[in-house]
Formats: structure tokens, sequence, C-alpha cells
């Protein structure tokens, strides 16, 4: 909690200018040859936004579960695993080096595993620890790749180093497989194919980001997650171990925005996992799986920004996210809480007379996260700040994945709409589906659990009207001043739209003079001045984007359509819901069933790679290294000694007998010697 306030307090927080970029070594970490690597706290702009968002979110978590976990035997587990999940966080968002980002990465894996089983006793909760933490280590796999083809390109793995090459195209000599080239253009010899190195480091770099905060793919992980304690699934989804993969883009700016190809892999990568897991969310029945989807949606926003070059968009909805998430994740712990652990949406309904605060701190969550608030003024919550001008951003690219991602995110934003208020629904309006004893008992959560709340509610109302001037800015100038050297965007626009027309479009939010071209571009296609007035959607309000006032309009609408459509299946049609789903229509069906990627997944890859070992460790191991190697030699040594055993019979001239036949054969052997001498 003291660190949120110091993080809180610093000038940059208020957009007075960047602080000044300050690294504190604590000791040498490792010296082998060329490999050097210090233990040093970064502290930046992005890294101080981080630190607040972290420990701010944990300090409200830590302070709700005292009364969430007053009646587990196990809490000071509980509570040491859960402050080791905030100081890995804290270690990977202060890092100065790859290394030292990979020590925070795997620490919040560590941490999650722990406390995604922590009611181990539960087979559910062990088997969504080992879900979380298999499939993580695919994507950290292609991290540790990643962290390589940077120390093979530039000899170093310190931030500074690496990404000062880059800035100025230094000359840099790779260790290996590689010819000495400026640091942009430098190749790297893989399977016999000549690749960029800073295309193949980025897209390296990004499978580690797409398993840590569950891209599409990667993703199925997540919502098993929900199997901890719910606080749990508030810190791992607002401000720790999914947001770590955004961090790791953002910071890593200057590879990209000189690998498009990298970049545009993120990009789709986020605008498909945006409206993929905003289809899921639409049939899911578990409380706390519907948010866990919302999460991966609103991930999926964050990265085809990064992805297009908008870095600041995609922190200020990380940003922004962390309150509104938690906020919802924590009021669905109040539910459960006060509803006898219950977590079926089916078996809801009715609670908002029971449980008036939770209704209201879910309600004032649901209007965050769907983006509620009027285009051209400073009036909404907080996502409709940050998820608009990513979608803002995404038509200002121009290109043809700037406006793929643009068209996901709009129906996606439809579709989270929708859900979200079918959760609002289902859980507080209509006749009650409780059984009985627990409707009557419900109620709201205590005090420990409901400061935190307000709290969080504050920040999911406000967070977006006063932090979006220093995040965004106006044109870049503003944004310029707050990120400082933090984030790096080019001026010519690394990738996005350039890499498809040139300089026709812009490609991202960073840049003044880019920002006043794309305002060209689309005033010479065909849209009107008045269009792009500053009338139509205020200066101020969305930091001076001219963008048409469809484009501007079009989110706001897509919420008010999800809440109409809901409105209609829970409300005025009370029951059709249920009705279309007990037909299990085949897209239900597959909806309901996430798309059947964890059958899918179960009959290709786990079912190979259990055929696999068992080829490895039947055939491989036991037939062929052990039945040839100690077993065989074993095997052996005892069916000789058994044969030979047989010869001692006990009778002494059968002893005889065979010293008789020895001493024949003795002298024989040495009647020949002799002969052959002479």
């Amino acid at each position: 909690a003291a660190l949120a306030a110091t993080s809180l307090l610093l000038p940059t927080a208020f957009g007075s200018g960047p602080p000044p970029d300050a690294t504190i070594t604590l000791a040498r970490w490792f010296d082998v040859g060329s490999f050097q690597a210090n233990w040093t706290i970064r502290i930046d702009t992005l890294s101080i936004v981080m630190m607040f968002v972290v420990t701010s979110v944990s300090s409200l978590v830590h302070i709700y579960s005292i009364g969430y976990m007053s009646h587990d035997p196990h809490r000071a587990r509980f509570f040491a695993y859960l402050s080791l999940f905030t100081f890995a966080m804290l270690m990977l968002v202060t890092a100065d080096n790859f290394l030292q980002l990979f020590f925070g990465w795997e620490g919040v894996g560590l941490a999650s595993y722990l406390l995604i089983g922590f009611w181990y006793k539960k087979p559910s909760a062990n088997s969504a620890a080992i879900k979380a933490f298999v499939t993580n280590r695919v994507g950290d796999f292609g991290f540790v790749l990643g962290i390589m083809a940077v120390f093979l390109t530039f000899g170093s793995i310190e931030f500074d180093t690496v990404f000062d090459a880059i800035k100025t195209n230094a000359v840099v000599t790779p260790l290996a497989f590689g010819e000495t080239a400026g640091a942009q253009e430098a190749m790297l010899s893989v399977f016999g194919m000549d690749i960029k190195a800073l295309e193949l480091a980025g897209f390296l770099l990004f499978i580690g980001a797409m398993g840590k905060s569950a891209q599409f793919l990667l993703h199925v992980w997540l919502p098993d997650a929900m199997e901890g304690p719910t606080p749990v699934s508030a810190l791992i989804h607002a401000a720790t171990m999914v947001t770590a993969g955004v961090v790791l883009v953002v910071r890593c700016s200057p590879i990209y925005e000189y690998a498009p190809m990298a970049a545009t892999f993120i990009t789709l990568i986020g605008a498909v996992t945006a409206l993929f897991a905003a289809t899921v969310g639409l049939a899911q029945n578990d409380i706390k799986r519907v948010v866990a989807y919302s999460t991966c949606s609103q991930l999926g926003y964050m990265f085809f920004a990064a992805g297009l070059g908008a870095y600041s968009a995609a922190m200020f909805h990380l940003f922004t996210h962390a309150f509104f998430k938690a906020l919802l994740f924590l009021t669905a712990g109040a539910v459960i809480h006060g509803l006898h652990d219950e977590q079926d949406l089916r078996k809801m309904g009715g609670l908002r007379t029971k449980m008036p605060i939770a209704w209201l701190m879910m309600l004032l969550g649901t209007l965050a996260l769907t983006g509620v608030g009027i285009p051209g003024t400073k009036i909404g919550f907080a996502g409709f700040f940050s998820k608009d001008v990513i979608i803002e951003m995404a038509f200002l690219d121009g290109g043809v994945y700037g406006m793929f991602a643009f068209y996901c995110g709009i129906a996606a934003a439809v579709l989270t709409s929708f859900y979200s208020w079918r959760l609002m629904l289902m859980t507080f309006h209509g006749k009650t589906r409780a059984p009985q004893d627990h409707y009557d008992h419900a109620h709201d959560a205590p005090s420990v659990m409901g400061v935190p709340l307000y709290l969080l509610a504050a920040g999911a109302v406000f967070a977006g009207a006063l932090f979006y001037s220093p995040f965004i800015g106006k044109l870049g100038e503003q944004n310029e001043k707050f990120w400082g050297d933090a984030i790096y965007v080019t001026d010519a626009g690394g990738h996005g739209a350039h890499a498809e027309h040139g300089d026709d479009h812009v490609a991202d939010d960073h840049s003044a003079d880019d920002a006043h071209a794309a305002e060209a571009t689309h005033a010479d296609d065909n849209h009107s001045e008045d269009a792009h007035g500053d009338d139509a959607h205020g200066d101020d309000a969305h930091g001076g984007h001219h963008v048409p006032t469809w484009v501007l309009w079009a989110p706001f609408f897509a919420w008010v359509g999800g809440l109409l459509f809901a409105l209609y299946f829970y409300g005025l049609r009370a029951g059709l819901g249920a009705k279309i789903a007990a037909n299990g229509g085949p897209l239900h069906s597959f909806l309901s069933n996430k798309w059947y990627f964890d059958e899918l997944y179960n009959a290709t890859v786990v079912k190979a790679t259990a055929l696999l070992g068992d080829l490895f460790w039947k055939v491989g191991d036991g037939k062929i290294i052990d039945g040839l190697g100690p077993d065989g030699v074993s095997a052996t040594a005892k069916a000789t000694s058994g044969r030979l055993s047989k010869l001692h019979t006990g009778y002494l001239y059968h002893y005889a007998f065979v010293i008789l036949i020895g001493a024949v054969v003795f002298g024989g052997v040495a009647l020949l010697g002799a002969s052959g001498a002479e």
C-alpha cells in the first residue's frame, strides 16, 4: 500500500513530465565470459505505472482476503503465496534486463501454480494448476529462445544496450549464425534460412507473452484458473500474471518497431483473441468463468493495440482494466461468499434486494467493462476512455490488419456488452433460482471485504477521465512528455499500415507528425471535414484524434446493442436463454464447449504426448536402455549364475572328475606350449 501511494505521488502520475531514467544496481548476478547480467531496479514511467497497478490492486486483494479466507484453516499459506505473487510481479516490471525479467516471469508462474491449486485436496484444483503450469511452459520455451536470439545478436541482454543498438542501427556481429550488419538489418541463419534477427526475437518473445497472457491457442489454462480462491482470480486477471505479456511487448517496443511481421502477428492474435473469448463468454454459466473470458478478450484489445504501435493505448487499457476487472472478480467473490459458495448463474437471480452493495459494485464494474460513456464528452466510465481509443487507433492505422482489428474490436464490444449484462440480469434480477435456504440466508460482504470494493469502484468510475490526458495526450505531444524513453516509436512507423502502404497512413499514436499525416490521409479518403471536426467528438475528450463520426459512435452503439439483446433474452423474455441452452443446438454447444479446444488438444497434443512418452519410457528406456544396460547385464549374470550353480552337486566324485578334466586340459596346453617353443 505504501509503494502504491508513493508511485501515485511521483510527478509522472500527473503528467508533469517523465521521471529521469534511473537504474539502481544491487549486485552483479551473472558474469560468465561475455554473458553478464546485474540485478538492477529500473525506474521509468512504464515501471512506475506498473508498480502502482500491482501494489494498489494487490493491497486491496490482501485486505479483501482477510474476510474471504477468514474460515480457511490454511490462510497463512494463502497469504504467503499471495505475497510471493506480488513480489515476483514487481521483480518483473522493474527488471533492467531480459534475464531478470525472466526471473519475475517464472516467479509469477510458480505463484499462480501454487494459488490455483491452493485447495489441493480437490482433484479439479490440482488439474487446473498443472494445466496452467504446462501451458505456460510451452510459451516460456519460446520466451527463452527469444532471449537467446537477443543475446546471440547483440551479445548482451541488458535493455539499454540492446535497445540503444536498435535505435541507432549500430553495427552488430552475431555470436553465431550471422554476419556483421546494422542492428535493424542483421540476419540469423536458422535451419538454412536467413531470418531477420529482430523478427525472430520479436516473434519468440511474443510466444512467451501468448502463454502468460492467455492469448488464442495458449488460452486454455485461464478459465480453469478459477479453481483457486476468488481473490487469486482477481490478482491474476487484474494486475499480475496476465498483464505480464503486455508489459513485455511494450517494453520491447524498439524491437517491434523494426519487426513489422512480428508486430502483424501480434495484431492478428490479439484481434482474434478479443473476438474468440467474447463469443465463448456468451454461453458460460459459472460467474467467475464469464469474467475470466472477459479478461481474455480485453487482453486481446491490449495486444492488437500494441501490435499496431499504439503502445500507450495498450498500457492505458491495462491500467483502467486493472480496476474494473478486480472489482468484478471481487464482487463475484462477494456473491459466492454470501450465497454459500454457489457459482452457477442458473442457481442465482433476484439477489438485488439481498445484496444491494454487491449489486451496485457489479453494476459499476459492468458499466466500466462495457465502455459506457458519451462520445465527445468527458462523461464515461474507465473502459469508455481506454477501449474506445484502442478502437480509434485501429481505424486510424488504415491498413488491412488495422481494419481487421477494428472490426473485431467492434464485434467483441457488442458481445462483451451482451454477456456482461446477461451476468447482471441472471445474478441480481428476476425471480430467484437459488435454493430457498441459500436465498434466505444470502447477505452482503462484511466491511473488510466491502472497503476494497469501494476503492476499486472509484477507479472503475474515474480512472479513465483522470488519466486519459497523461497516458494518451493530444496527438502524441503530451504522450511523449509522459512516457519519455520508456516507449519508443519510430518517426516513420516501423509496422502496421506502413508495412503495406508506406507513409500514407499513421501506424501509431505517439508521433504528432504521424497523427497529422493520418488526418490528411483520411480526409482524402472522402471523410468530410465535418466528420472530423472537434464538435463531432470533442478535442479534449479524445485527445484530438480525428476520426469519422460513425467510428466515434460505433462503440457506443455496440454496448447499447448488447444491452438491448440481453434485456430481451433475460428480461422481457425471461427463460428464453435457458430454453436455447436446453435445446443444445450446434452453435450453443460450440460456444459452451469453448470451441472444443480442450477436446481438440486432448485428442492431439495430450494423447500424442502420452504416446510419445510411452514410446520413450517403455521402449526406449525400458527395453533398449535398461534392457541392454543394467537390467540386461543383471539378467545375464543371474541366468549364468543359475546355470553354474547346477554344477555344485555336493558329490565328491563329481568334483574329482572336474579336477581330472582340468588337469588333462592344463597338461595338454603345457605340452603344446613346450613343443611350440622347440
